[in-house]
């Protein structure tokens, strides 16, 4: 067996009109419906996790049962999958477009990613980050002086907020920049070129929160001149629990390691006085320790590859045609309002999020799953200040994620999220206008009420 088992790879058309979904899991998927009859499931929540493609499924299987220890092994399977470990992350340094001594370190997720970074960032740092950020981005600096900056209006905006804010800075020390490359709330691009070099300019650095972006679109850290770049393996066709914290490697290498342990040091010795002496990595390593997923970082690296052989072009052009058709959809039911930061004509990949008009933002998800077999989130989508802003109340209240904040048929102060991506078929998206257009007109077909803080079909 080599290193990279052999799987077969689909690679849809070039031609955007011709081209087909990527195979994922669970596209023969049927649910039943309250009305009766199954159909087969509509998974319209990419935005949470995406479904595996088939090829990156395939390529965990062929390893499977290959598997062994990572970096510790004499034997066989011990080396292959040391070799496969270590081949994932130059696929994913590829995928990234990393520049010569940048670092990839393997992590849980966005989430853990980001965590790490803030870890590590110097003492003294000052952090500036965007209230619109999901809670993975917003939350981790903790131990940072970090200042919170208004929800901008426009792209331009954005620039010119961060270009003040850096320019008001109390002190010449360190710095760093958190933003997202598309919103996980609007499915907005942001325009991360330009908050790099307003970063740079003003003597920080730049950490991208790619988690929704790099399934979507192509993302390279030397053309964006981005310091690091964190995503998920769930949302990137791979949910195997894995993660990519990627860039500089100064940072990384002059902090204490994240997690103590067997892995991040090359040596221990006991001292006279009882104590440890202990020399950590300076690579990567440092911040992986523990026996690390290789299956995860395996699949990762699988759909890095499948997406670059589909073709982003392609990909992207398809996916934007989805995008168009529900908004053209949606635009044709006025109770129905689209979430924009930037506006209606803002650029953005396939997440957007909408309320309705006298519906509860619970009571309509539950009806598009039980009535029509739809798979859409509802809420605050971990980006409570954002969602709050949008919908026009307190950004300060805080809220709960996902919980409904009243009954069946009251007004939302929560939204309702669709999204979908390089495996969603045309029908997903057809089905879930239809739906739309028709819970509006006619109402729901079935009675439901709240149970645990949600809305769920009543079944007597």
């Amino acid at each position: 067996m080599s290193a990279r088992p052999n799987a077969a790879a689909t690679t849809p058309s070039n031609d955007p009109a011709h081209a087909t979904p990527l195979p994922v899991l669970g596209r023969e998927v049927t649910v039943p419906l309250v009305t009766g009859g199954e159909v087969t499931y509509a998974a319209l929540d990419y935005a949470a996790s995406a479904p595996a493609l088939q090829r990156v499924w395939d390529d965990v299987a062929a390893y499977a049962p290959y598997y062994g220890s990572v970096h510790r092994g004499a034997g066989y399977l011990s080396q292959l999958s040391t070799d496969l470990f270590e081949n994932s992350r130059r696929t994913v340094a590829e995928f990234l477009g990393c520049r010569p001594g940048d670092q990839v370190v393997f992590t849980r997720s966005t989430t853990d990613s980001l965590n790490l970074l803030a870890a590590v960032v110097p003492a003294e740092c000052e952090v500036f980050v965007f209230e619109t950020e999901h809670h993975a981005s917003l939350l981790p600096w903790r131990d940072a002086q970090v200042t919170y900056l208004n929800a901008p209006r426009t792209p331009g905006e954005a620039v010119a907020t961060l270009e003040r804010a850096l320019a008001g800075r109390g002190s010449e020390g360190p710095a760093l920049v958190c933003v997202t490359g598309a919103s996980n709330v609007t499915g907005e691009l942001w325009p991360v070129r330009e908050l790099a070099a307003a970063a740079h300019a003003g003597g920080a650095r730049i950490v991208l929160d790619a988690a929704q972006l790099a399934p979507h679109h192509p993302v390279d850290i030397a053309e964006l001149d981005v310091d690091w770049v964190a995503f998920s393996g769930h949302k990137l066709y791979a949910p195997f629990g894995s993660g990519v914290l990627a860039g500089r490697a100064d940072w990384l290498q002059d902090a204490e390691p994240y997690l103590a342990g067997g892995g991040a040091s090359r040596k221990v010795a006991r001292r006279a006085d009882g104590g440890v002496d202990v020399d950590w990595h300076t690579t990567a390593a440092r911040h992986e320790a523990g026996s690390p997923n290789v299956i995860g970082v395996y699949a990762l690296a699988s759909a890095c590859k499948a997406l670059t052989d589909a073709g982003f072009d392609a990909l992207v052009a398809r996916e934007q045609r989805l995008v168009a058709r529900v908004r053209e959809g949606l635009a044709g039911v006025p109770e129905v309002k689209v979430l924009s930061l930037f506006g209606e004509d803002a650029p953005r990949v396939g997440v957007l999020s909408f309320v309705v008009e006298g519906w509860n933002s619970s009571h309509f998800a539950a009806a598009l799953s039980a009535e029509y077999g739809i798979g859409v989130r509802d809420g605050l989508f971990c980006a409570h200040p954002l969602v709050r802003t949008l919908l026009g109340s307190d950004p300060s209240d805080p809220g709960e994620c996902g919980a409904p904040d009243a009954e069946p048929g009251e007004r939302s102060l929560n939204a309702i999220r669709v999204s979908f991506g390089a495996g969603t078929p045309d029908e997903h998206v057809d089905r879930f206008v239809r739906a739309v257009r028709e819970l509006v007109t006619d109402g729901a077909r079935w009675n439901y009420r709240t149970e645990d803080g949600r809305c769920v079909p009543d079944r007597g």
